[in-house]
């Protein structure tokens, strides 16, 4: 079985000004820090002199802010789409943890940033982005809650095993290389089979 692929719109290269500073900021910080990161240091490297750089974004915290939203509103459209393409509870279970892995695999800039920079977000953006996580999480765990109610799963925690197959997941865009030992596909598929043994099924 070929691992699930979501067809949903890529990323390409940046085709705007603002979208160059916003690939600039997620690298800078994915590479220094936010807080080590300056606004001079992203026009510099998005090719854009200081000053013009706040015609197209209002402060470092809004580009941090909306990468992370972005991210977030990626993965709830990977798990939208993953969902709605069965009614099958383990095809749905599997599609979604691909879907979760397969993101971590292609974006790891963004992983590493969402995880490590939470703390750097002032509200309300902080709590934007934790409802998202949060709903992110339910849909999954509401997934577990009624394979076990049609008695196809049987974890010994529903909770648990919702945050054991999301960390697993993140957990790629730590160490998954496109030239390594395994390919995309063949990561995706077998955290789709550990993801399937968790909930028991």
């Amino acid at each position: 079985m070929r691992p699930y692929s979501p067809d949903l719109a890529s990323a390409g290269r940046p085709n705007d000004r603002a979208e160059l500073i916003r690939v600039a900021a997620l690298e800078l910080f994915a590479a220094r820090g936010y807080s080590l990161t300056t606004m001079d240091e992203i026009g510099e490297r998005a090719g854009i002199r200081g000053p013009s750089v706040y015609k197209h974004v209002r402060s470092k915290q809004d580009l941090l802010a909306g990468i992370m939203r972005h991210t977030m509103d990626a993965l709830l459209e990977g798990q939208r789409v993953a969902l709605a393409s069965s009614s099958d509870a383990e095809t749905r279970l599997r599609r979604v943890a691909e879907a979760h892995v397969r993101y971590h695999a292609r974006h790891a800039a963004e992983a590493f940033v969402g995880n490590r920079e939470i703390g750097s977000l002032d509200q309300p953006h902080r709590d934007d982005v934790l409802d998202r996580r949060a709903a992110y999480e339910r849909g999954l765990r509401q997934l577990i809650v009624e394979g076990v109610e049609s008695g196809r799963f049987r974890p010994p925690s529903v909770r648990l095993a919702s945050y054991a197959i999301l960390d697993m997941g993140m957990g790629v865009a730590m160490w998954f290389r496109p030239d390594g030992e395994l390919s995309e596909d063949e990561v995706v598929y077998q955290y789709g089979e550990m993801a399937l043994r968790i909930v028991g099924a």
